[in-house]
């Protein structure tokens, strides 16, 4: 029975061959070293805590097993402010992204950090819902295609819907 090490030489082969000649005990003999990659950066964004010198740092080994833990541990993250082009008034968003996992790299889970954009999100759920709920009920569309044509009942809808977007109820 093949060991594991076996069974991983076979399954993904190194990329890298870093040789020598090496002379021992007065014969030639090649050596292969592994090949290593070391990555120092600032990924946090904008730290919270004041980093360690370079020094005082310590190389941790990365692996598709333990990427999210190290991530988790490194804090990644971006601060930053961005065009507002929801209220299109020439302002500034300030977005503040924070990255535990590879999932959090998603558009969904990026959407889901930035308030304004998790609103619009959530309103457009609620839509697709309302939507889906209408196609299995005629009943709903007659009431829904009765509502939109009424500008009275409509305007009275979506000062409801203000009030409840406000914080208030709507009885």
């Amino acid at each position: 029975m093949a060991s594991v090490h076996e069974k991983l030489e076979r399954v993904r082969k190194p990329r890298v061959h870093i040789k020598y000649e090496v002379e021992t005990e007065g014969a030639m003999v090649i050596k292969e070293l592994p090949f290593v990659v070391g990555v120092l950066g600032d990924f946090s964004g904008d730290p919270t805590q004041p980093l360690k010198p370079f020094g005082e740092r310590k190389f941790v080994q990365v692996d598709r097993d333990n990427f999210d833990d190290v991530m988790r541990r490194m804090t990644p993250g971006l601060n930053i402010a961005v065009e507002n082009t929801l209220q299109n008034d020439g302002t500034d968003l300030a977005v503040s992204l924070k990255f535990e996992s590879m999932d959090d790299f998603e558009p969904g889970a990026v959407v889901n950090q930035v308030p304004a954009l998790k609103a619009l999100l959530d309103a457009r759920n609620q839509l697709r819902d309302l939507m889906s709920k209408a196609d299995r009920s005629e009943d709903l569309e007659r009431m829904l295609e009765e509502i939109l044509q009424n500008q009275t009942d409509l305007k009275k809808l979506v000062g409801e819907l203000d009030g409840r977007a406000d914080g208030g109820s709507a009885n």
